[in-house]
């Protein structure tokens, strides 16, 4: 089976412009899809396979900008590279500040384009790497028990095990039994790496112990 190249969506009101790029893209190898407008693009919102977003800023109906917080309502979260015909600064401000991966003054040239294209699905490869190693641990963290889960939320807030025994109202020694438990089902070696388990999964502030 081979693997598709990325997709990426072109929204723009300009018809020359899309075939324009949509061309140049094909001839980089590149799958393309073209929209005319914003809600074109919503009707059937881009799936998560690997792609960005060619995006128009001033267009008729929805702005680059709107469509740009709707998909991030809908959960969709393909980088945007945004195109303008007109230098803009605070609406250029406004899309980064939002998430956008690029923000290009048309006509950019070929090679700025590209460029722009291949950070925005470097960013997606890394988003998707990410996802998918919090998906694992968040797999391993639901081998627990509900007892396990107290007992892991005291031991990274910095608890010992006989301040976890006496919160619990167990002993030591079982506390010990679940921490080996826990270590195992998380496939961790040290307290060190269970507190990093914990942080990376961002965690360790809802973890602190209270007063």
């Amino acid at each position: 089976m081979t693997d598709l190249s990325p997709l990426i969506h072109v929204v723009d009101d300009d018809a020359a412009y899309r075939t324009a790029v949509s061309r140049l893209l094909e001839a980089s190898g590149y799958r393309v899809a073209l929209y005319a407008s914003a809600s074109q693009l919503l009707e059937k919102p881009p799936a998560t396979e690997p792609g960005c977003i060619l995006l128009d800023v001033q267009m008729d109906g929805l702005s680059g900008l709107q469509l740009q917080e709707r998909l991030a309502e809908l959960g969709h979260t393909l980088p945007i590279v945004f195109l303008t015909g007109h230098a803009d600064v605070p609406s250029s401000v406004r899309a980064i500040k939002a998430g956008a991966q690029d923000f290009l003054t048309k006509p950019a040239p070929k090679e700025v384009l590209l460029a722009a294209v291949q950070l925005a699905l470097a960013r997606f490869r890394e988003a998707q790497e990410k996802g998918d190693r919090l998906g694992a641990l968040h797999a391993r963290l639901a081998r627990l028990t509900p007892r396990e889960r107290e007992v892991f939320d005291l031991v990274v807030s910095g608890r010992l095990n006989k301040q976890i025994a006496y919160q619990l109202g167990t002993s030591e020694r079982t506390i010990k039994a679940h921490r080996h438990s826990i270590m195992h089902k998380l496939q961790v070696q040290s307290l060190a790496e269970l507190v990093l388990f914990a942080e990376r999964l961002g965690m360790l502030a809802d973890a602190r112990p209270h007063p």
